[in-house]
């Protein structure tokens, strides 16, 4: 009976500070009772610091609920000090009471009342949730009389809405370009390296000179081809020469050929010296065909990146930019009309160019049919080139054609100091034309020699090394370093007689 009635009076009083929270103008000083009485150890003493208070609440406030709750506190601390076993655990009840209070006062927070824990006061060893500590001034709270309650907020708000970036309408015309088209820059194309100047020389024609995408690569290509003209030039008067020179030089290449073979590394020399002075006296240069080639290299590639990064971005005008049936230059030609005419026009180029010439000339027959067979190898990869690409690689075959037969013409190439080239006989010739298989033949065999002779100078060189640091080679039979018995004289043969 006696648990009943401790838990029954600690309910009682715990419903008592419920009540005295919806106090508007009461409601700090019952916090201000709690707070200072939740730090006495003795019981006694407890009740009185709790009685003091309320006594001075009630002198500064006459309401009805104050007056309420003080008979109630009373009526709950005789009872309890005559009923209950254990009043220490009640104290340390309301000690719990007071900071989640004051926790939820700091935080302007709804309190969450609970008398879960009321339940085990007449428990004998109960488990008691840890305090947390409070870091405040009683003091100063003591000093406060009167606070205004804010209203608590139950919903939460709705979070607030983002601004939307707005650009400026200079920072958008600055993307645009005067066709009001995105500018390369805009669009990460263009820049200093070669191939961002290339993308940027035909966004200056298309845009500023007004082009169309096909003139202007078209037009990009030509202005290429004539700054390297003077190379083209040069490569001539000295392909010229050459060939007007052909029967000298193959004498001399017949005769170190014939040395190679037979194993006479002094005549090859001999051979090879005698054709680079020949060479030196009369000014050629076989290198100098190879100028125009390793020019156009990093050119072609530079123009084949640049139109593959615009049609892979892409630049929307390219869609439209196109001639004929080819208007989308992002696509491949659906008709694979561009790439049989690449294919054909570089066959074209090949035949008549005067790399070919060259190489004929030199009885190159490997190298000449390896040419040959290049378009055939080129055109399955040009199928799925974009348009724009073909278009480039077209235009410049196209200029090709025309500049090796405007080279033709005589006036032309006297104009240009351009030598006319002779023709000679089949039977004029050291080396006599051959067939395909023939100078396939005649090739493999020529690498095959060079491949030996290679070989045999790397052993001669290792023989030379193992000679000079290891024991000498016994290549006699009498030994003249060794002492021989007089008395024993050596049989002679009827030979030496």
């Amino acid at each position: 009976m006696s648990r009943y009635c401790s838990i029954a009076s600690c309910q009682k009083l715990t419903k008592s500070i419920k009540t005295s929270l919806n106090l508007k103008n009461d409601y700090k000083e019952v916090v201000q009772m709690c707070l200072q009485s939740k730090n006495v150890k003795n019981t006694s003493s407890f009740w009185n610091k709790i009685l003091k208070n309320i006594a001075k609440i009630k002198s500064n406030n006459s309401s009805e609920a104050i007056s309420v709750f003080s008979n109630n506190i009373t009526d709950q601390r005789n009872d309890i000090n005559r009923k209950t076993k254990n009043p220490k655990l009640l104290h340390k009840e309301i000690q719990k009471l007071c900071s989640n209070l004051q926790k939820h006062i700091s935080q302007n927070k709804p309190l969450a009342w609970s008398t879960a824990g009321v339940a085990a006061v007449g428990s004998t060893n109960p488990t008691v949730t840890d305090v947390p500590t409070l870091d405040s001034n009683i003091n100063a709270v003591s000093s406060v009389t009167e606070v205004k309650v804010e209203p608590i907020v139950e919903a939460i708000p709705e979070p607030p809405v983002v601004p939307e970036v707005v650009e400026s309408t200079g920072e958008v015309l600055n993307q645009l370009n005067a066709l009001g088209e995105p500018t390369f820059a805009s669009l990460g194309l263009g820049g200093y390296s070669p191939v961002g100047i290339v993308q940027n020389c035909f966004e200056y024609l298309h845009v500023t000179m007004g082009m169309e995408w096909w003139a202007a690569i078209a037009i990009g290509t030509l202005v290429i081809r004539i700054c390297l003209f003077p190379l083209v030039i040069m490569a001539q008067r000295n392909a010229a020469k050459m060939n007007n020179y052909l029967p000298q030089m193959q004498v001399l290449q017949l005769k170190m050929t014939e040395a190679r073979q037979t194993g006479n590394q002094m005549d090859a020399a001999r051979y090879s010296q005698e054709l680079m002075m020949f060479m030196k006296e009369k000014g050629l240069n076989p290198f100098k065909n190879m100028i125009v080639p390793l020019a156009q290299m990093p050119i072609f590639i530079s123009f084949f990146m640049g139109l593959r990064q615009m049609t892979n971005v892409p630049v929307a005008s390219l869609s439209t930019g196109g001639l004929f049936w080819f208007t989308d230059l992002t696509l491949p030609d659906q008709y694979l009309l561009l790439p049989i005419i690449t294919s054909a026009t570089l066959y074209a180029t090949i035949e008549l160019g005067t790399d070919t010439a060259k190489l004929s000339s030199q009885n190159m027959q490997l190298m000449k049919y390896v040419l040959r067979g290049l378009p055939l190898i080129v055109l399955p990869f040009t199928v799925n080139f974009p348009g724009a690409i073909l278009c480039y690689w077209a235009s410049s075959n196209l200029i090709s054609l025309v500049q090796v037969g405007f080279l033709r013409i005589p006036a032309v190439r006297e104009y240009f100091k351009i030598e006319q080239m002779r023709k000679f006989k089949a039977e004029e010739m050291p080396v006599k034309p051959k067939g395909f298989r023939e100078g396939l033949k005649d090739s493999w065999e020529n690498i095959k020699i060079t491949k030996a002779l290679e070989e045999r100078k790397r052993l001669d060189e290792l023989s030379f090394q193992r000679a000079g640091k290891g024991p000498i080679v016994k290549t006699y039979k009498y030994d003249p370093t060794k002492q021989v018995d007089p008395n024993k004289t050596a049989p002679v043969s009827a030979k030496s007689r």
